[in-house]
């Protein structure tokens, strides 16, 4: 290579000290790249703690991986910044000057627009606590099934975060803001709404607790009625348009928020881990004794549009009675009942209120369901703080006056996240029942009956054991099932509260058998065992109160005829092989 060449390339090549500086820059760029995606969440870390979350018990909430939780924190509070942004102002209502100037106010889900107005007022305060997580379902809350005899399991509810109470203790009034997704589908089981709600009413507790009278001042925003179940509407002030004014009353309040989250857990416990001890009630069943108390209770059952269940009312009386419980029994019907029928019912121990029967707008014309809303009446009976409320297809085997002690809406479980409206206890109200008035044609019943009805308006529920309403069902059609519910319907003395005839009903039966065997699709509902169960507080009742379990013709041709065919499809139980000896087999013992 010549002398001019090698000059050129010399010229041309790169310096040392250039190549350094940029393989520098090059790894600086890695790193910034390396770094992003490394502090990245990871998807599945934030999935395990927001199961974590839902999983953890009340007592017991230890969260693994906080750096995603923080991180998810970080991005909600982005999030919530971007909605603040978009959010409309609200107002101050115009009530609000007239409670007074230089209040402690106590704001909870309330953004920072929202809260400029308000230092006019008094002094404003945010109430910060951690929102849950979107990943919590109202199925966490309300499961279909707890192990309520604490057989294998002890069940818990998960937690939903709470603020640090003691931080907002001189809140002279609270306001919030709940979320509404109304008309949206499931609207109202919403876990978020739910946590709005209860911390709103905490809050309202630990103030009321502090105050002579036990009342605390909330004004509430929302598009939809703040819930029921926690702000009664008997405590409503003032509403202004989207604004609703609720003078609490604490002590009533207190006791609601005490118990359990959701029906994961039972208000009532019966068990304890590991042994068969009946918990104590002691105290509970004190509290209920007193004579003062038991006027302002009573038992409650309806009666309407049909005298076939006169017979199961005259049984429930008489098992109420034998019990020893010392309320009023009270009997709301129609004028379906003959005056011959009021008067064996008032025999049977049942006070008598005619009631104007209420049509469901859904149910079709003829049909059992087409007047089930007359059950709305139980909210008049405002005479009294709380009733029981039980059907007429239930016998009570052991005292219930406990049930009491327990607010509305107090009931046992049934199927998914809904309660069995069998056995629940209501508090009556005026403006509860008009409430429910004003919704029934436009609240959509699951079962077409009042039960999905009231399941719609009373979402928060306070779960009692299955033993106080014990469903006469097999679904699992197994041996073992067959064998440990026949056992808990036989039991002597009754381990049972009360027993819940779901099918045809005992009177409507041959006293030799229980009918539903013979009736394919009733089948599930069949047992020889709570039979004779309800068939030996027949035999115990007055013989002219038994005249009112007759059966009619039409129901002897019926019996006869199911009997014949399931000969006809040689039911493997043989029940319709059995020799009938019941009297009422023949002759025109007509009911009514």
């Amino acid at each position: 290579m010549d002398v001019w060449s090698l000059q050129k390339l010399v010229k041309t090549a790169p310096s040392k000290a250039l190549v350094i500086r940029i393989n520098l820059v090059c790894l600086a760029i890695f790193l910034v790249v390396y770094a992003t995606f490394l502090l990245r969440p990871s998807s599945s870390v934030y999935f395990e703690n927001a199961a974590s979350l839902v999983r953890c018990s009340l007592r017991e909430c230890h969260h693994k991986g906080e750096k995603s939780i923080k991180m998810k924190a970080v991005l909600e509070r982005n999030e919530d910044r971007r909605a603040k942004q978009n959010a409309s102002k609200i107002e101050v209502p115009s009530f609000f000057g007239e409670m007074g100037k230089g209040m402690k106010i106590g704001m909870v889900n309330m953004q920072e627009d929202d809260v400029s107005e308000w230092s006019t007022l008094g002094e404003t305060s945010h109430v910060y606590f951690e929102k849950v997580s979107q990943f919590f379902n109202w199925t966490d809350l309300f499961p279909e099934w707890i192990d309520e005899e604490e057989e294998t399991d002890v069940p818990s509810c998960p937690e939903i975060p709470m603020p640090e109470f003691t931080a907002y203790e001189g809140m002279d009034v609270i306001v919030a803001k709940l979320p509404c997704n109304y008309p949206k589908e499931g609207w109202g089981r919403n876990v978020f709404r739910l946590q709005v709600h209860l911390i709103v009413a905490n809050l309202a507790v630990k103030k009321g607790k502090r105050d002579w009278n036990w009342k605390t001042k909330v004004v509430l925003w929302s598009k939809c009625r703040p819930m029921l179940e926690l702000f009664r509407c008997n405590d409503l002030v003032k509403q202004e348009n989207e604004w609703w004014y609720y003078e609490v009353d604490a002590m009533r309040l207190e006791q609601k928020v005490s118990l359990p989250v959701g029906s994961c857990n039972l208000a009532l416990p019966l068990w304890e881990q590991g042994i068969d001890k009946v918990y104590d009630t002691w105290n509970l069943e004190q509290s209920v004794k007193s004579e003062a108390r038991a006027k302002r209770e009573a038992y409650a059952t309806v009666l309407h549009s049909s005298e076939g269940y006169v017979c199961g009312a005259i049984t429930l009386a008489q098992t109420l009675l034998q019990t020893g419980t010392k309320r009023d029994l009270i009997l709301l019907l129609d004028t379906s009942i003959s005056v011959a029928k009021r008067r064996a019912l008032e025999l049977s121990g049942w006070k008598i209120r005619l009631i104007t029967r209420i049509r469901n707008p859904r149910a079709e014309n003829g049909t059992y369901n087409e007047y089930n809303y007359s059950k709305f009446r139980l909210w008049q009976l405002t005479d009294y703080e709380r009733v029981i409320f039980i059907d007429a297809d239930i016998i009570v085997l052991r005292n219930l006056d406990i049930l009491f002690h327990f607010p509305q809406m107090s009931a046992t479980g049934n199927d998914q996240s809904i309660f069995n409206s069998g056995i629940m206890v209501l508090e009556p109200s005026n403006c509860t029942f008009h409430v429910l008035m004003s919704r029934r044609h436009d609240v959509i019943s699951y079962n077409g009956g009042d039960q999905g009805f009231l399941n719609e308006i009373f979402m928060w529920w306070h779960r009692l054991p299955r033993r106080v309403n014990y469903l006469k069902n097999f679904w699992a059609n197994t041996t073992i099932e067959a064998g440990r519910k026949n056992a808990m319907f036989g039991a002597e003395p009754p381990k049972l509260y009360a027993i819940h005839y779901l099918g045809l009903k005992p009177w409507h039966c041959y006293r030799d058998y229980d009918c539903n065997w013979d009736v394919e699709d009733q089948r599930v509902y069949a047992s020889d065992v709570a039979h004779r169960r309800w068939w030996k507080v027949h035999d115990a009742m007055d013989e002219n109160l038994q005249k009112l379990c007759r059966l009619t013709r039409q129901r002897r041709m019926e019996l006869n005829w199911e009997r014949r065919k399931a000969g006809k499809l040689g039911l493997p139980d043989m029940h319709w092989k059995i020799n009938v000896t019941d009297p009422r087999r023949a002759g025109s013992m007509l009911i009514g």
